[in-house]
């Protein structure tokens, strides 16, 4: 239990300094073609009573059109990403990476990156991630000036 604790605050720690800055308001990030809708919310009630009610788990399932794309953006917290069907093209640091069905990826949040789809068969992914508990809607937002 004391690991899970000490993993989960290596994770949550860089989020606290890193939402500073932004509000619960949904900043705009460049998107075409892309629709998402947050399937699950929950505030973190757990064992771990150092994070009970100031963090949720937030699943957001992403559909990306053939062309669709989220232009350079950051995430307000850290998360794991599912690829259910299709082909993501993403780009972190000037690398590019396909990400197929079945695969999963991480993103910790304040690196940024752009994500799109270059077929033409569309692409659906599940986000899993760490935010506030009382952050509104969807996780990116602009990058933050290093």
């Amino acid at each position: 239990m004391k690991r899970l604790t000490l993993l989960l605050f290596a994770v949550l720690v860089p989020i606290v300094g890193y939402v500073v800055g932004y509000s619960s308001a949904q900043q705009q990030v460049e998107r075409k073609g892309t629709a998402s809708t947050i399937k699950l919310e929950w505030v973190m009630s757990s064992h771990l009573t150092e994070l009970n009610g100031k963090y949720k788990l937030q699943v957001t399932e992403i559909t990306f059109d053939p062309g669709g794309y989220v232009s350079q953006h950051d995430h307000v917290g850290p998360g794991i990403r599912y690829v259910v069907s299709g082909e993501l093209t993403f780009v972190q640091e000037g690398k590019t990476t396909t990400y197929k069905t079945g695969e999963y990826f991480y993103e910790a949040g304040n690196i940024g990156n752009a994500a799109s789809n270059k077929t033409s068969s569309p692409v659906r992914i599940i986000n899993f991630e760490i935010l506030p508990a009382d952050w509104k809607g969807g996780s990116a937002v602009p990058p933050k000036s290093k």
